[in-house]
């Protein structure tokens, strides 16, 4: 009964994402988490400006209080915020890949208003933070919280990842996404996924959690990168509805946001049924 207590007053709290949704809370094209847990205050990510802080208040959120901050990989959309908060709070750790403060960039194509490449990266000054703890592969927080990464794809990726580069001098190449990282929360008997964008394709990041773990977990948090500004071809809709068929088979509860766009998660939705849900700016995500 005690471990049950802990696992409903566990609080998530989304801060930030695309859709607008409770609280006055101002939606943007980014992502932002507020955790608490049994030991921690934690983020995950930090959204793609001070608007997150300012979606915090309106929420009667205390970022003061935070301990933690996981930045799920380098772009900006997800750590946007970080200087900001740092403002408010200079003492939380804040964990990233050591890749994460790479060069990397969008290819807006030759049509492109401005630049057809334009920057994505973090803030040049957040690998400098006193508080920033940068680490390579899988590390373990402690006994509460983990970060674990994708060390091999059985699987393909995110096809919006077509256009995502980083630059190496003058030359940009496909990013291959070794600067993402996932979170793993234990809470009583329970598993809690967070990722941000899910680059590394959401099946490769399941399987590696199961090669790892050795069973699936409980809940899984996660923008899937499906979205698109253009229409879905026919192959990209049955990617989409074939990655909703192997994700049903999981005994596991996703909820999603961000990066999978709304026609995506309703084509999803209508395969995956009650194991698929969305959370927009501001609600709440129950665990149990």
């Amino acid at each position: 009964m005690p471990d049950e207590k802990r696992l409903e007053e566990m609080k998530i709290v989304n801060l930030i994402e695309n859709t607008e949704g409770v609280g006055g809370c101002v939606p943007a094209h980014g992502l932002s988490f507020y955790m608490e847990t049994g030991s921690h205050k934690l983020l995950v990510d930090l959204g793609p400006s001070g608007e997150t802080l300012r979606n915090a208040l309106r929420l009667g959120i205390d970022l003061g209080r935070v301990d933690t901050v996981v930045l799920s990989h380098g772009h900006y959309d997800h750590s946007g915020g970080i200087m900001p908060f740092t403002g408010l709070n200079d003492q939380a750790k804040i964990y990233m890949q050591k890749t994460a403060d790479r060069e990397y960039y969008a290819d807006d194509g030759e049509d492109a208003k401005g630049e057809r490449f334009r920057y994505i990266g973090i803030d040049k000054q957040i690998p400098h933070l006193h508080q920033i703890v940068t680490v390579d592969g899988d590390f373990r927080i402690d006994d509460e919280l983990e970060l674990f990464t994708v060390k091999h794809r059985i699987c393909e990726v995110p096809f919006t990842n077509r256009r995502l580069l980083i630059r190496n001098g003058n030359d940009f190449m496909k990013d291959e996404f070794r600067h993402e990282q996932y979170l793993v929360i234990k809470a009583s008997d329970r598993r809690i996924l967070v990722s941000g964008c899910a680059h590394n394709g959401i099946l490769n990041i399941m399987n590696s959690y199961l090669e790892k773990y050795k069973a699936a977990p409980d809940v899984v948090i996660s923008g899937f990168h499906l979205m698109k500004k253009t229409a879905y071809t026919e192959d990209e809709r049955v990617i989409i509805e074939e990655m909703a068929k192997k994700l049903t088979q999981y005994p596991t509860r996703f909820i999603t946001c961000h990066c999978t766009g709304m026609e995506a998660y309703e084509a999803m939705k209508r395969i995956m049924g009650k194991k698929l849900e969305y959370v927009h700016s501001g609600e709440n995500v129950k665990v149990v």
